[in-house]
């Protein structure tokens, strides 16, 4: 009996640790593993600081994998043009802490100004078509939501820079009729 106590106590300290050292969001997410692409565009965008320090903030964060279905044009275009960068990244993030669990289906405003829906349906979340594929990486300062695809905000799409909204309508219409 004592070594069932001790043994439910010892379990406990290791949850209650684990929880305690969460870390911020770019800790979190660097401790993840699938998100370089991610964190590569949110240090060139110039959003480190903010996400380590502000918040609390529900971050879709497409995985590497989502970030490879972009043509590597896109991503160059993109990387070069830290405004389109910061746009895109500030479209992935909500403020709150958003766990799948609590999903209300529906229209939600991104830390850009731009509206995404969310949907739940038997456990399977969606925001803008874009599958939440991992869920709920606690940090101190929010809560990543891991989706299987970049989603593209309205500037991006219509933007004045029309050389990476041009690119970016081909490459979406290219994927969506089967291209590469």
């Amino acid at each position: 009996m004592h070594t069932f106590s001790l043994s439910a106590i010892a379990i406990g300290l290791l949850i209650w640790f684990n929880l305690a050292e969460a870390g911020n969001l770019i800790d979190t997410a660097t401790s993840a593993g699938s998100f370089k692409t991610f964190l590569t565009c949110v240090k060139n965008a110039g959003l480190s600081e903010s996400l380590k320090t502000q918040g609390p903030f529900t971050i879709f964060a497409p995985s590497d994998e989502a970030f490879q279905k972009l043509p590597r044009s896109v991503m160059k275009a993109l990387m070069r043009d830290k405004v389109q960068l910061a746009q895109l990244l500030s479209h992935h993030i909500v403020p709150g802490k958003i766990l799948v669990a609590e999903v209300k289906p529906g229209a939600i405003t991104t830390i850009q100004g731009d509206t995404v829906t969310l949907t739940s349906d038997n456990g399977k979340v969606t925001i803008d078509g874009a599958n939440v594929t991992q869920s709920d990486l606690s940090a101190d300062n929010g809560v990543i939501q891991v989706i299987d695809t970049v989603m593209l905000p309205k500037q991006i799409l219509s933007s004045d820079h029309a050389k990476i909204g041009t690119t970016l309508i081909r490459a979406v219409q290219s994927l969506s009729k089967g291209g590469p």
